[in-house]
C-alpha cells in the first residue's frame, strides 16, 4: 500500500512538472504604456490563429525586467514590454540568471504629456518650469549657485505667468519606464538650463543625476501607480491637478483631458513623430529567444506585432495612439526580428 501511494505521489509530481514545462500560451509583462498596444496585438493574435491569446500583465518597465530576467523556463515571462531601453544592470541581471539571448524590438514612439482636465485652462510650460515645480532640490531663489529643498507650492511661485494653483501632479512610480523617461527628458531637460548645474555632470555625475532626476516627496508629486486610466479619472474629478502619462492615453481621452504645451510645442502626433515635441521617447518589447522553442506561438506573435497591418504607418496600433517608425527604421526592425538578432 505504501509503495502504491509513493508511486501515485511520484506520478502526480511528474505530471505537475510536465504541466509546468508545457505552458501553452505566451506570457507578457512590463510597461503600462506599452500594455494597450501589446493587448490589442494579443487579442487579434488569439482570434486569428490557432494559438491561445497571450496573457499580458501591466507591471511597469522596471518590474517587467525584474520578472523577465529572473531566469529561463516557463515560470518566467517570454516577453517584457518597456517604455525605455533596457539598462546595462538589467542585462547583467539577465545574464547572471541564464537569460543570454535577448531580442530588442522598437515598436514606435510615444510622447509623455502633462495633462489636466479640459474644464480648466491649458498649461504652457517650459522644461525649466517643470523642473522647478517637481524636483526635490532646486536652485536657491536668491540667485546664488546653491541648491535648496523645493520651496515652491504653486505654479505661480514657479513662474508668475502660470496659474495660482497648488502644485499637485499625479505620476508613475519609480518602477515605471514613463517615470524614468520623464526624469531624463523633462526634469533633466529643465535642470541643465542652469549652466552651473550642467557643469556638475563632468565634475560629479552621480550628484548631477541626483539633482536633475530627484523628484520631490512633499506632496507636490503624487505617485499614482501603474494605472494611467486611473490618473485620467482623477484629473477629470479634480481640475486643479495635472497628470503624467503617455500620449496614447491623452489621445484616447481627448474629450476629457488636454495636454500642456511644453517649450511652446503641443503634444501632437506629428510633433512627436518628428521630434519637435521635447518629451518624446521610443517604445520597446524584449523577447527571451531561449523561449521561442519552449513556448508555442512566439514567432507567429512577433510576425503579427511587426506586420505592416499592426506597426505600419496605417496600422491598427496607430489607431490606438502609437507614433509609427519611419519606413527605413521599420524595415530594419522587421529584418532584425526575422533574423533573430539579439543584443
Amino acid at each position: 500500500m505504501k509503495k502504491t501511494l509513493a508511486v501515485m505521489a511520484l506520478t502526480g509530481l511528474v505530471s505537475t512538472v510536465v504541466q509546468a514545462q508545457q505552458r501553452d500560451y505566451i506570457s507578457i509583462v512590463g510597461s503600462s504604456t506599452v500594455y494597450p498596444f501589446s493587448t490589442v496585438v494579443a487579442e487579434r493574435f488569439g482570434m486569428n490563429t490557432d494559438y491561445k491569446t497571450p496573457k499580458v500583465e501591466s507591471t511597469g518597465s522596471g518590474g517587467g525586467f525584474k520578472l523577465f530576467c529572473a531566469g529561463v523556463g516557463t515560470n518566467t515571462p517570454d516577453i517584457t514590454n518597456a517604455s525605455r531601453a533596457i539598462k546595462p544592470s538589467e542585462v547583467e541581471l539577465c545574464n547572471s540568471n541564464g537569460v543570454k539571448d535577448i531580442m530588442e524590438v522598437v515598436i514606435g514612439y510615444d510622447g509623455i504629456v502633462l495633462a489636466n482636465a479640459k474644464s480648466a485652462a491649458q498649461y504652457d510650460l517650459s522644461l525649466r518650469d517643470i523642473y522647478l515645480a517637481l524636483a526635490r532640490n532646486v536652485p536657491n531663489p536668491d540667485g546664488s549657485e546653491t541648491l535648496v529643498e523645493n520651496p515652491y507650492q504653486t505654479w505661480n511661485d514657479v513662474n508668475p505667468a502660470l496659474p495660482n494653483s497648488r502644485i499637485e501632479v499625479l505620476g508613475p512610480p519609480p518602477t515605471s519606464g514613463t517615470r524614468d523617461a520623464f526624469a531624463e527628458l523633462a526634469l533633466e531637460g529643465g535642470c541643465k538650463t542652469y549652466g552651473w548645474i550642467r557643469a556638475m555632470k563632468k565634475q560629479d555625475k552621480k550628484k548631477y543625476k541626483a539633482v536633475c532626476h530627484g523628484v520631490r516627496e512633499d506632496g507636490g508629486y503624487v505617485e499614482a501607480g501603474e494605472n494611467d486610466n486611473l490618473i485620467v479619472q482623477k484629473l477629470r474629478a479634480n481640475p486643479t491637478m495635472l497628470g503624467i502619462f503617455g500620449f496614447s492615453y491623452l489621445d484616447q481621452n481627448a474629450d476629457v483631458v488636454q495636454g500642456a504645451k511644453i517649450n511652446g510645442e503641443q503634444p501632437e502626433f506629428e510633433k512627436i513623430s518628428d521630434g519637435s515635441y521635447p518629451v518624446s521617447r521610443s517604445l520597446f518589447f524584449y523577447v527571451k529567444k531561449q523561449h521561442i522553442e519552449k513556448t508555442p506561438g512566439i514567432e507567429a506573435f512577433l510576425a503579427e506585432f511587426t506586420s505592416k497591418k499592426a506597426m505600419g504607418e496605417q496600422g491598427y496600433l496607430v489607431d490606438k495612439g502609437m507614433i509609427p517608425l519611419n519606413s527605413e527604421y521599420y524595415a530594419k526592425i522587421k529584418s532584425n526580428v526575422k533574423n533573430g538578432v539579439t543584443l
